[in-house]
């Protein structure tokens, strides 16, 4: 009973925070991309640059939208599924949500108006400098939730102390040893479900009709983007995993589906990890073991090392293969439509139907590799809340099993009505535009 309603607890919260972070990548690296554009517009005074700006900034504001109410949730999740985590971290989770919180109502209340609205009557100068201070407060907001997770996974600068954490370095607490790849991680995920959207869309629109100058500038805008992004993400990835063997060698053991300790480890392509076995096994024999951790002689740490305290294997080991398979989908869309763009002035026109669908279902690959990336650091945690410290048994609450199975039908049905208004808003954007249609003359 009490594996279940923790799983359910899990699981609800995952949803929760996995919708939140749809959105918020797509707020993020959409601001950074529509500053671009106001800078292009300024500099070279083409007037399609700023049509490329005012048809994405819709898309930004529905995200941002999304984003906001999605946070709610979240927050309220924090207290009703697991009560007593402020009650353990409080001094450090409570001053950084309440900076998340000022940063977002200061940052983006005070300048997402003028973004929105205002392009008419602020100067082009100016209201590029609005752009750009709504994209450093998406940035700021977004960083204080990633101090908190990201110390959750490596706690540092506090102590642990009568139950409670007290902060005694904020500079290690902010900048603790997970903080920059996380950073740098999300970042560039943001980067990729931007370039992504904007592929898919415009490909989606070469379906139907021949783009104008302002669309292919966004196609090749993006295409350049992904390539870079998903080069970067590997680096990224890579050194983040280093990171997770250090610090989380139960994370990375099951990863890795590493049963034994000090066995030669092979490198587990795909495979059912279950009960200290992997059933179906695709192996690179003798190939693992360089992102495992290991104990001060330097033996490489199996699931058997943590007895009855290891993530579950099954969920971290499948959100790994499924973040490496949409990167590899990623590499072979963003440099496989290069190769065939390239010496065609980057025209999308340019590429087979059977390509253009191939991108515009590759639309929301920088959402699956985001929700990935969420299960992987989530589920990955358990059964830790804080790394190595408070258990997740520790601070759940006391709903059964029935309300929270409730509750996780009626979130996912409210984040489906979501997804689906969000996905119909694109859909009739990218279809007909965004300059509005007048009313006919002597109709009521």
């Amino acid at each position: 009973m009490v594996n279940s309603t923790l799983w359910l607890s899990q699981i609800q919260f995952f949803l929760s925070l996995g919708f939140l972070s749809l959105f918020l990548v797509v707020e993020l690296g959409l601001a950074w991309v529509l500053l671009y554009f106001k800078i292009r517009a300024h500099v070279s005074g083409v007037a399609a640059w700023t049509d490329a700006y005012r048809f994405w900034v819709r898309v930004f504001a529905l995200a941002f939208v999304l984003a906001f109410a999605s946070s709610m949730p979240v927050l309220i999740q924090f207290g009703s599924l697991w009560p007593g985590l402020m009650g353990k971290i409080g001094e450090v989770a409570g001053p950084l949500l309440l900076a998340a919180i000022l940063t977002t109502f200061v940052f983006k209340s005070c300048f997402l108006g003028a973004m929105l609205f205002g392009q008419r009557r602020l100067s082009g100068r100016l209201h590029t400098l609005v752009v750009f201070m709504v994209a450093v407060g998406a940035t700021l907001a977004a960083f204080w939730i990633l101090a908190l997770m990201s110390w959750m996974q490596t706690p540092a600068g506090a102590l642990m102390l009568d139950g409670q954490y007290r902060v005694l370095d904020w500079r290690e607490v902010l900048f603790n040893p997970s903080v920059g790849w996380h950073a740098a991680l999300l970042l560039l995920s943001a980067g990729l479900t931007a370039a992504f959207l904007m592929l898919g869309v415009t490909a989606g629109q070469t379906l139907r009709r021949p783009l104008d100058d302002s669309e292919r500038m966004v196609f090749k805008t993006a295409l350049c983007l992904a390539m870079a992004c998903v080069l970067l993400q590997g680096g990224a990835g890579a050194g983040a995993a280093h990171m997770v063997a250090r610090y989380q060698p139960a994370k990375a053991a099951a990863a890795a589906a590493y049963w034994h300790s000090g066995t030669q480890p092979d490198l587990i392509l795909f495979a059912w990890p279950q009960n200290g076995r992997n059933r179906a096994a695709w192996v690179w024999h003798h190939a693992g073991g360089r992102l495992l951790g290991q104990d001060k002689d330097g033996r490489l740490l199996g699931l058997d090392h943590f007895s009855g305290m290891s993530p579950p294997v099954a969920a971290v080991f499948w959100s790994v293969r499924l973040m490496a398979l949409v990167g590899l989908l990623m590499l072979l869309a963003s440099w496989g439509t290069y190769l065939r763009v390239r010496k065609r002035q980057f025209d999308p026109g340019a590429l087979s139907r059977r390509w253009r669908r191939f991108l515009r279902l590759m639309m929301l690959s920088g959402w699956v590799g985001s929700l990935a990336g969420m299960a992987y650091a989530l589920f990955g945690l358990s059964p830790f809340a804080v790394n190595g410290t408070v258990t997740l048994s520790e601070i759940s609450g006391t709903a059964g099993p029935e309300m929270l199975l409730g509750g996780l039908a009626a979130y996912a049905l409210f984040y489906a009505v979501l997804m689906l208004g969000f996905l119909h808003m694109l859909r009739h954007i990218a279809r007909y535009g965004v300059v509005p249609v007048a009313r006919t003359r002597g109709r009521a």
